[in-house]
């Protein structure tokens, strides 16, 4: 694997006091546990020292009706000079050890320009496994140096993936679970249609993950060629929200793939729409 995607937490630990490295929690809740589970307590219980809490909720566009739709650069930046965060930083990022958000925060920092990104091995359910210290509340840090300079290329809008539904030019991927794509269950979220947009291949993310990272790139190979993914043709990637979709991303990253991107709205803009064709 790529030192440069994943880094080990043996890795992490002996270079944690580099002044040049800063790591990020960036944990989330699975849609569905708002209600029994407080993350940001959780937060402040538990995690690896001087890490601020890269929190994609709250960092998400707060006008928009979508959930975890890019914020502005502008209001980016402002949060991570905030968070005590610098772009001209090595960035590692990490959540709780699924791989389940990690990837959208280390795909936020990069579109939005950071150099160096990357994301803990097995966060921190690894962290603690393998003997190293946490800590308890906010890390108190001096204000960051971050410049936000957004890569649009890298995101797809809804008339985009339209166009890509009905004339093809690009694959359309997206990272739920099998029963969600194919109708079989209702979406977590309320509100929300069943099925998946028309042309669209299943790729559910957990199916690239093993030990909280990646699996090796000749397993990643061989999930996308059974899913009918041709890595050598664009794609855009999609999911509930924005989120696990990141995971596909980081895999072909990792397969070396260079044009892919990211439909932010994802079947929480798509789904909500009677307008819109649906496969149910």
């Amino acid at each position: 694997m790529s030192q440069t995607l994943f880094v080990t937490t043996e890795w992490l630990a002996e270079h944690q006091h580099d002044p040049q490295i800063q790591v990020l929690d960036a944990r989330m809740l699975p849609p569905g546990q708002e209600l029994t589970r407080n993350i940001t307590q959780e937060y402040l219980a538990e995690h690896l020292p001087s890490a601020p809490f890269f929190d994609i909720e709250a960092l998400s566009d707060p006008t928009s009706p979508y959930p975890h739709m890019m914020p502005r650069p502008e209001a980016f930046a402002v949060a991570m000079r905030e968070l005590g965060i610098s772009s001209d930083k090595h960035l590692v990022v990490y959540d709780e050890g699924s791989l389940f958000s990690a990837p959208r925060a280390w795909w936020m920092l990069r579109y939005f320009g950071v150099a160096e990104v990357s994301i803990l091995a097995g966060g921190l359910q690894a962290w603690k496994a393998d003997g190293y210290a946490t800590e308890q509340g906010h890390p108190e840090l001096k204000e960051g140096l971050f410049e936000a300079y957004p890569q649009p290329d890298q995101i797809k809008r809804l008339n985009d993936v339209l166009l890509v539904s009905h004339e093809g030019g690009a694959q359309i991927l997206d990272a739920r679970s099998a029963p969600r794509f194919n109708a079989e269950v209702d979406e977590p979220r309320p509100g929300l249609r069943r099925g998946h947009i028309p042309g669209s291949l299943n790729v559910p993310w957990n199916t690239l993950v093993s030990n909280g990272r990646l699996s090796d790139n000749a397993h990643l190979q061989s999930v996308f060629e059974a899913a009918g993914v041709d890595l050598k043709k664009p794609v855009i990637a999609s999911c509930g929200s924005g989120v696990t979709a990141v995971v596909l991303l980081a895999a072909l990253t990792e397969l070396g793939h260079k044009d892919a991107s990211l439909y932010d709205g994802s079947w929480g803009e798509w789904g909500s729409r009677d307008d819109l064709p649906g496969v149910r």
